[in-house]
């Protein structure tokens, strides 16, 4: 295997590989990458404080699936990766273009950004975002549903069953998490079904995830990596998540 010497670019690959083998020791470890065990140590303390890995005697393994906070603890961590992403997919949405939009504190950065686009149409169950993109000059379809104050967003059946009146260019989804072997997963069951949604109306699917997710499972599967034409992260993953992007044709920006 190749070294690794940007302690970065190791530790992304470190998570991959705890992530996809269940667990790592740091021996193993140590030896794959051709450093120290202390320099393992120090790298697995890193990804637990970063909630990236559980660190364990010998060694670390994945996290729990994952659950998430607040919407408002959300829109809290990560915000400059999620301001990278951002900017980055208002540079690939063409103006004019019409586009569904799910809930997430990252989805709600974009439409910031997305702003700038002009003559977009999108749709989305997302109050906060209807509300940024409708001020910004967008016209806003904003589905009906069971509301879900927490949030801010609509779902259920009802908001569902609306998808299918539309017909977009792109799904621009978040996800919690983002595996070689689960695919897109999301920790609301609610969630996962509309982006599901979305993505059968859609020409084109965008995961919008930043480095944190990758790697990580959470309970419900939205789609298979096969079915992504675009990830936009704030810096590219390593190890098998990579590898399987690659495989599945995925663009990773």
């Amino acid at each position: 295997m190749g070294v690794h010497h940007k302690p970065g670019a190791r530790q992304r690959e470190i998570a991959e590989i705890v992530a996809a083998g269940g667990a790592a020791s740091v021996e193993a470890l140590s030896r794959r990458f051709a450093v120290s065990a202390e320099t393992i140590r120090r790298d697995l303390s890193q990804l637990a404080a970063r909630g990236a890995v559980q660190k364990v005697h010998g060694g670390a393994r994945p996290l729990p699936v994952q659950a998430e906070g607040s919407f408002a603890e959300r829109m809290r961590e990560n915000a400059a990766a999620k301001r990278i992403i951002a900017d980055k997919l208002a540079a690939l949405i063409e103006p004019g273009e019409t586009i569904f939009i799910d809930t997430g504190s990252t989805t709600l950065a974009a439409a910031h950004a997305l702003v700038r686009v002009p003559r977009l149409t999108v749709i989305t169950n997302a109050l906060r975002i209807a509300e940024v993109l409708g001020a910004g000059g967008a016209r806003v379809f904003l589905l009906g549903g069971s509301y879900a104050p927490g949030n801010g967003q609509t779902v259920g059946p009802a908001a569902i069953a609306q998808i299918d009146r539309f017909q977009a260019d792109r799904a621009v989804i978040t996800v919690a998490g983002l595996d070689a072997a689960a695919g897109a997963t999301d920790a609301d069951f609610d969630e996962a079904h509309l982006a599901r949604a979305m993505i059968d109306r859609a020409a084109s699917t965008v995961v919008l995830a930043h480095q944190a997710k990758f790697g990580r499972r959470a309970a419900f599967r939205v789609c298979g990596l096969d079915e992504i034409g675009l990830v936009v992260c704030d810096e590219p993953p390593g190890g098998p998540l990579a590898r399987a992007l690659r495989g599945a044709g995925v663009r990773v920006d």
